[in-house]
């Protein structure tokens, strides 16, 4: 696994910077990653105390090893700039910018953070929601060293096409395989868009299982009840790392004993194997670091 697809991030779930108390639930919610929000869930009247409020909550902490990302304005509105001065000086992992189009815009945010003070370890992420955003995907995937993520916006993405919302999610596909692409060739994570029905749970979790097998590391949400949903969907089973560990110690075995060829179960073993094997030990390791100190 890479660094940046090394942590958990089954479930990521948008708080709006505007509401302080559920700023402040957030430090208490099992979701992998959280997204501070003063883009899409903040009205115009209150950029400025979501942006106030969400570097008080950065300050005080106690979010423990939960990955924090503030979605920022984009940088052509009166706040985005001034958001990106205002978060980079802070203990967030990333800052994610809405509507990517181009790498050219992901190297001006990464210009502006560094002037403002950002860490060497603090993170750019990318929403990917128009079609020209994924028409570029590859070019914008591999436009930082820092970037670490692409995430979904399936909902503005539907709207520009012109499409609609349907079960199987059709309209959208080609352009979430498209960002596992961009993505996979750098090394990156991406997430799924949102599910917008909070009634349809069974919805809910197809389009989790979706997700996971077109290739995504977990979801975008927008309530604390889909949390766990999430987090199931998107973790290895006891099965698949038990499996995994079989498969890393045939490997091994045959390595010491000089063998070309290695066979477990009946199937042939190659690198490819183990390589995803190890992803899978790596992964399941790094859930159970987070849940362990939530816990």
């Amino acid at each position: 696994m890479t660094q940046a697809t090394a942590r958990p991030r089954r479930s990521v779930l948008y708080m709006p910077g505007s509401n302080t108390r559920a700023l402040e639930k957030g430090r208490a919610i099992p979701a992998d990653a959280l997204i501070l929000d003063l883009e899409d869930a903040v009205a115009p009247d209150a950029k400025q105390q979501a942006r106030a409020n969400i570097v008080a909550a950065l300050g005080e902490g106690g979010y423990g090893r939960r990955e924090i990302i503030v979605r920022v304005n984009g940088l052509d509105s009166p706040w985005g700039r001034d958001d990106i001065a205002a978060i980079a000086p802070t203990a967030a992992d990333a800052i994610l910018i809405p509507k990517v189009e181009s790498a050219d815009l992901v190297q001006e945010v990464e210009r502006l953070m560094v002037a403002a003070g950002a860490a060497d370890t603090m993170g750019i992420m990318c929403m990917m929601e128009t079609p020209l955003g994924i028409l570029e995907a590859a070019s914008i995937a591999g436009a930082s060293s820092r970037l670490t993520c692409l995430v979904m916006g399936t909902s503005d993405l539907v709207k520009d096409l012109n499409a609609k919302h349907t079960p199987e999610r059709l309209p959208v596909l080609t352009s979430l395989s498209l960002c596992v692409l961009a993505a996979r060739a750098q090394g990156l994570a991406v997430v799924d868009g949102v599910h917008l029905d909070l009634n349809d749970s069974e919805g809910f979790e197809a389009q989790c299982r979706q997700g996971r097998d077109l290739g995504m590391d977990g979801k975008t949400l927008i309530h604390p009840k889909t949390v766990a949903a999430a987090n199931a969907a998107f973790a290895p089973s006891d099965d698949d790392v038990a499996q995994a560990k079989r498969i890393i110690e045939a490997h091994a075995e045959a390595t010491r004993a000089g063998q070309g060829v290695v066979v477990l179960d009946g199937k042939l073993i190659e690198n490819l194997h183990v390589e995803d094997a190890e992803r899978t030990v790596a992964l399941a390791k790094s859930i159970s670091d987070l849940e362990a100190e939530a816990a």
